[in-house]
């Protein structure tokens, strides 16, 4: 492991300003969503798959990509990714329609993968097992940094300078991401030599997305429990074919034979799937139900990610000293406390309130998102780090599918094909009750298997494992 101090810190920059972007845009869009909505003449439906498609696109290419990026390199994955997010990013501003702008939110997709895929697992390359925490921790509050400024810059851009302001800014940090990147010397790839896994990279992404979307559709369309049934079929031929390919794109034995591993993972999936539409069901509340302008209700959102920037970095620490699953368990029940209570929400409720309540939900992901990240990264050899970080990366954005995915559902129940409006205020505030309900429940689940994952050997890790 390359220990210069200078690599370091050229990765540690480059990795937190690509972490920086993606959350970013992705919390100034939510704000913009219901402006989309009036420019374009679109129902809420077809608006959530301005967030849908791209997420659906990242989670597809996210595991090819990451093991890709262990055999070719994972600086070069990285950069190409940036140059594809970067330019899709510019593309997205000057959509003419609603479809083309969900066109361009898959390419964008499609790049963000290959920096997600790698980011993570660049900087477990580099820095020593001590001190991973650490960075990691810092990684994420940048992240939080993004989900902070979102709300807050993309309310304002959106008010005053029109929804396509985002997508341009966003092109300038990939640009700045871009230079970042290559003032980093040295390539990882510590799979070299091993051939790609195409059977099984085809049958994942093919039956990950038919399953997604068809998961979301099942109100809409007759055909999708055809499609859900098809997916199904193609991730268990994906599961049977990585089990007797040599090279497999996941090493299955991963999950049967390393339980901390597979349960950490699985505490990931449920809390994102749990937690990612918060920002997507509020922005809309806010706006549709309270009259919030888009700038204010950025400003009430701000109250969540801020939590999460200042915290994160001392969760990552903790969970250097202190066992992971302990950090993270109380993190996955501060936020069903945070959840259950959005369940309740209504016009009455005093906006201090949810202020304080978004703040609870904040300090409960923090402390569970970087210590459990510290426990993916510290179960696997070197040789797996590309492989454990765009799994963990997959079951993230997996989960963020699934969380859209269940809050699109429950508002089509109650909302329908109408438009956003006062009209529809009352409905759609049932729905965003209904499904903070579901997602607390979803979260009590996800704290037994935070709990059940057992202890990391910590001086494993430090030895360089």
């Amino acid at each position: 492991m390359n220990q210069d101090p200078a690599i370091k810190k050229y990765t540690l920059i480059t990795v937190m300003v690509a972490s920086f972007s993606t959350p970013f845009m992705g919390s100034a869009i939510n704000l913009a969503i219901p402006t989309i909505g009036r420019e374009f003449n679109s129902n809420a439906l077809l608006l959530s798959w301005v967030v849908s498609s791209y997420l659906l696109a990242t989670a597809a290419f996210l595991l090819p990509f990451g093991r890709l990026a262990d055999i070719a390199g994972r600086k070069k994955i990285f950069i190409l990714g940036v140059i594809i997010f970067t330019l899709s990013s510019l593309l997205c501003g000057a959509a003419w329609s609603v479809q083309a702008l969900i066109g361009f939110r898959v390419l964008q997709g499609i790049g963000s993968s290959m920096t997600f895929g790698t980011g993570m697992a660049i900087l477990t390359s580099v820095f020593p097992p001590q001190e991973r925490g650490r960075v990691l921790g810092f990684n994420v509050a940048t992240v939080y940094t993004g989900l902070s400024l979102g709300p807050v810059l993309g309310g304002a851009m959106n008010q005053h300078l029109g929804w396509e302001s985002i997508f341009f800014l966003n092109t300038a940090i990939g640009l700045a991401t871009y230079l970042f990147a290559t003032r980093i010397k040295g390539e990882w790839a510590d799979a070299r030599g091993e051939s790609f896994d195409k059977t099984g990279s085809v049958l994942y992404m093919f039956g990950l997305v038919a399953f997604l979307y068809a998961f979301s559709s099942i109100a809409t369309s007759v055909w999708a429990k055809y499609i859900l049934f098809f997916g199904l079929v193609l991730l268990v031929l994906f599961v049977r074919q990585e089990m007797k390919c040599r090279h497999p794109l996941i090493n299955i034995s991963l999950f049967k034979e390393n339980v901390t591993f597979a349960l950490s993972n699985l505490a990931a999936l449920i809390n994102y799937s749990a937690t990612f539409a918060i920002t997507f069901l509020l922005s809309m509340y806010l706006q549709v139900v309270m009259e919030y302008s888009s700038q204010s209700a950025g400003m009430i959102l701000l109250s969540q990610p801020v939590m999460m920037a200042l915290l994160s970095p001392f969760a990552g620490s903790l969970s250097d000293r202190v066992e992971p699953r302990i950090v993270s368990s109380w993190g996955m029940g501060l936020t069903a406390l945070g959840l259950f209570f959005l369940g309740f929400i209504a016009r009455s409720t005093p906006l201090w309130l949810v202020i304080i309540n978004l703040m609870v939900l904040g300090t409960g992901f923090a402390l569970f998102s970087s210590p459990n990240m510290n426990a993916i990264m510290g179960s696997v050899e070197k040789r797996f780090y590309g492989v454990a970080s765009s799994t963990s990366g997959t079951m993230r954005l997996i989960g963020q599918a699934v969380s859209v995915a269940i809050a699109t559902l429950i508002i089509d129940l109650y909302v329908g094909s109408a438009q956003l409006g006062p009209a529809t205020a009352d409905l759609l505030q049932k729905s965003v009750n209904v499904a903070f309900i579901v997602f607390a429940v979803t979260c009590v689940g996800g704290i037994f298997a935070s709990l059940a994952r057992g202890n990391i050997n910590t001086g494993a890790r430090q030895a360089g494992k």
